[in-house]
């Protein structure tokens, strides 16, 4: 007896943030939420992850080693291939940040569940805005 499954293809989504614990404990959080999750530790990591593969969404940190976060958003919105790539800014700076071209800032400490629903609230306006 053969049984169907419907398969729903599962929302990448990319953590880019130099702090292991902060990123397991946002990782288990988004896994938990039905997300599949990729690492990465610093700025150079993350451009090289996005090379091998497109994520639906990225969880940036600006304070990295290699190459900051800043660098990092700029690189990606240089790109036709993944400037549409909805990104979650996550700092700990006070800085204005209202000049980048990104649908959410988080300021730390955030919370697991703060987040979860900022990667969702994003991934829906950009299936929203997209249609």
């Amino acid at each position: 007896m053969s049984s169907k499954r419907t398969v729903t293809k599962l929302r990448v989504i990319l953590i880019v943030e130099d702090d292991t614990e902060l990123r397991r404990m946002w990782r288990i959080a988004l896994s938990v939420e039905g997300f599949e999750v990729e690492e990465a530790g610093d700025g150079i990591e993350a451009l090289q992850r996005l090379e091998q593969r497109s994520p639906d969404l990225i969880v940036l940190d600006l304070g990295l080693p290699r190459l900051s976060g800043l660098s990092v958003q700029q690189e990606i919105a240089a790109h036709a291939v993944t400037r549409q790539i909805p990104i979650v800014i996550v700092t700990g700076s006070t800085m204005e940040l209202g000049h980048l071209d990104v649908p959410c800032v988080l300021r730390k400490p955030v919370t697991p569940e703060e987040l979860v629903a900022a990667v969702e609230s994003c991934l829906h306006f950009r299936a929203s805005s997209a249609r």
